[in-house]
Order: structure tokens, then sequence, then C-alpha cells
């Protein structure tokens, strides 16, 4: 059985620790990404990105060319608006990131981010409707990073579990959809 990399249409047979990582080093072994190849790896219209990075949720292209931050932005947001606003996942990525435009005031990197939350994922099935479970697991992820106070360490914990809830929703969503389709 294949899955996808979160917020992304790049199947994998398995997530693995490092995996994200390692699938970014080779999307940008050359350099950016166009339009067009975000598009492809999203599922997302052109349009929509583009309405994105108007907006000012992503950074604009640099040549016409998307880096590891602003794809790993991209992929973040895909993965979580089936199941929250929009604008609430600008606030969230605002908290995660500030300034769109400005990497100094970044509690974490975008793609450092996704690369934790795909790691956490790695760690197997994780109960998201049992809070202890998320908790330890998230924990687990945490105690691997370094170079963050406790209170950033409070906060990276509260925002994977955003993401964890959020996608895990989405899932459900989509399941719900299929068994009910079958009904027909």
């Amino acid at each position: 059985m294949l899955n996808t990399f979160p917020g992304t249409e790049i199947e994998v047979s398995e997530i693995k620790k490092g995996a994200s990582k390692a699938l970014f080093d080779g999307i940008f072994a050359t350099g950016g990404i166009t339009l067009s190849q975000v598009s492809v790896m999203t599922g997302l219209e052109p349009y929509v990105i583009q309405n994105w990075v108007k907006r000012g949720f992503v950074a604009s292209p640099v040549k016409r060319v998307y880096g590891r931050a602003q794809f790993a932005r991209i992929i973040i947001i895909n993965m979580l608006k089936e199941a929250l606003q929009l604008e609430k996942i600008c606030e969230l990525v605002k908290l995660i990131g500030g300034e769109v435009d400005n990497p100094d005031d970044d509690l974490i990197g975008d793609n450092v981010l996704y690369h934790i939350y795909v790691d956490l994922l790695s760690e197997g099935n994780i109960n998201i409707m049992d809070e202890s479970a998320v908790d330890a697991a998230v924990d687990k992820v945490l105690k691997e990073i370094t170079g963050y106070d406790d209170g950033e360490k409070a906060k990276l914990k509260k925002i994977l579990k955003v993401m964890l809830y959020s996608h895990g929703a989405a899932r459900l969503k989509a399941e719900s959809a299929a068994c009910l389709a079958t009904l027909y």
C-alpha cells in the first residue's frame, strides 16, 4: 500500500525517519523548483499557489523558482487546509515563521518543521483520540531536537499537536466520505 508525504502527491511505500529530508535533498539538488513542479508535487492548481504568494502566506519565488522553505510552507498549508480555515493556518504559520520574507524571526524554519513532523509520523500510528499518546509521541520527537529553550519547545509541541490533529481530522473526513459513498 502506498502512502503520500503529507501535503503532497508524492507517493512512498513507507514513511521513515529522515525520508522527507532525503526527498527535499533530491528535489532541490539542482537548486529551486518551478511553479509547475510545485503544482504537480502538491496537486494544487498554480493559481492557488500564486494566490497564496500574493496574499503573503508564502514568500515570492526568486527568479520564478521556489526554494525549500517556500515548498515546505506550501505543503504545510496544503496539508492543513482540509481541516482548518486558511486564516487559522496563516496564524499558525506566522507563529512558526514570523514574517514570510524574514527568516531571522522564525521560531523554526518551515522545512525543518516539516521534517520533524514527518519524523513524528514515522513513529507509527499515533492514536489522535488519545491525548496522552499524542503527547508521548511529540515529546519523543522533541527530545531529539536541540537548540531550543523550554518555552520554544513548549510552543513547538503545541504546533506539532495542531498539525497532528488537523492532519488526522482531514484523514478521518476523507474516510468518512469514502464510507458514505459506499452507501449509494
